[in-house]
Order: structure tokens, then C-alpha cells, then sequence
């Protein structure tokens, strides 16, 4: 079993990365968003998820620990693939996830691909009572929080390592920081989604 990697990015495409350790190249599958923390000939640090098969081996990639016990949670629900956990886990983090089974928001499963209404709603039932340890606190009001994300400059450099200007890159991040009201619940991958939000539209800071 293949618990966790650290080595050299040597290719990152969509959502899929190769990390090569020790002269050998494992190709590894994570979300868009946390490959696109990873630069080519970084060296670079995942928690991995190895899934066996008849004919193939696969390994998914994690930023945290938090994520990867999730991904497990979540393929523990029948219909739920790691495929789809996964997809879960790019569209929430760990915290959001948490939240929605809490309240009960299957409509916040529906929108990943390939899950659909029926596996939306086991995956609140199934997993009622077992998140508890990620829910995010209450959260804050615009402007309430006081100094920078903890998260911040590990998205600036993500920002600046993808072309833009490190200048646009941290007033993007400082705006979803004072103007979201629940920025302080997002781990580093939601937090640089938002930013690459607030960066995109206008394409400023290329």
C-alpha cells in the first residue's frame, strides 16, 4: 500500500500529476485545484489513496489528511466511486463537506459529476454523525477577521507560479478574504478557487 509520496512534479495536466521518487514516475490523480498548486520540477509532497483492481492500480492524491479521510468516507457510501469522491472533493473541502451532511444539503452533492440524486441523498444519511470533526466553525461576517488567511501566501505563490502578477495575485486573495463571508472556513485549494474566481473574469494581472 502506497500511503503518501514525496518527490519531483515531473508533469501535471488537468487533474492528473506524475511524481517521480526514486527514478520512478507515479502517475497520481487529484483535483484540478490542488494540481494546480504543483509546478513542473517542484518538489512536491501528496497523501495518497491506492486503489486495486483486476486490471489496473490507481492512486489518488491529497493535500491533507483531512481530505484524504473524507475521500475514505465517502467511497464507504454504495454508488459513490473514488471517481466521485474525488469530485466531491473538488468541488468542497473537508469543511464544507461536513457542513452539508450536517444540514442535511444533498443539493450540494447533485452538483458533482456522476452523482445523482438518489447517491446525493445517501451520502447525508450514511454519513450523518461521522464529520463531526470537520465542521467548519460559525462563520464571520465581511471584514470581521482580523490578519491575513493562514493560507494566503502558500495561494499567492500558487497564483504567481501560474502567470500572474504577484501584485493582482494578493489583491485578489485579500479581497475574497474581506469580501466572502465564509473565507475563514477555506482551506488553501477553496481559497485559491475563489481567487482564481475573482481573477478570471477580467484576466488582469497576466
Amino acid at each position: 500500500m502506497i500511503a503518501s509520496l514525496r518527490g519531483t512534479c515531473i508533469d501535471v495536466a488537468g487533474s492528473s500529476v506524475v511524481i517521480e521518487v526514486g527514478g520512478v514516475g507515479y502517475a497520481v490523480t487529484v483535483t484540478p485545484a490542488h494540481a494546480l498548486t504543483m509546478r513542473h520540477g517542484a518538489e512536491v509532497f501528496v497523501r495518497t489513496a491506492m486503489i486495486v483492481r483486476e486490471d489496473e492500480h490507481l492512486l489518488f492524491g491529497f493535500e491533507t489528511t483531512d481530505a484524504l479521510r473524507v475521500f475514505d468516507l465517502l467511497r464507504s457510501v454504495s454508488g459513490v466511486g473514488p471517481k466521485s469522491a474525488l469530485g466531491v472533493l473538488a468541488h468542497m473541502d473537508p469543511g464544507q463537506i461536513a457542513t452539508a451532511v450536517a444540514h442535511e444539503d444533498d443539493a450540494a452533492f447533485r452538483k458533482v459529476s456522476g452523482i445523482g440524486p438518489k447517491t446525493a441523498k445517501l451520502i447525508t444519511v450514511a454519513l450523518a454523525g461521522k464529520l463531526a470533526a470537520f465542521e467548519q466553525p460559525a462563520a464571520v461576517t465581511p471584514g470581521s477577521a482580523t490578519g491575513a488567511h493562514p493560507a494566503s501566501d502558500d495561494v499567492v505563490i500558487a497564483l504567481v507560479g501560474l502567470g500572474w502578477r504577484e501584485d493582482a495575485a494578493r489583491a485578489a486573495v485579500d479581497a475574497v478574504v474581506t469580501e466572502d463571508p465564509a473565507a475563514a472556513t477555506f482551506g488553501t485549494q477553496a481559497l485559491l478557487r475563489a481567487a482564481l474566481g475573482a481573477l478570471r473574469p477580467a484576466g488582469a494581472g497576466r
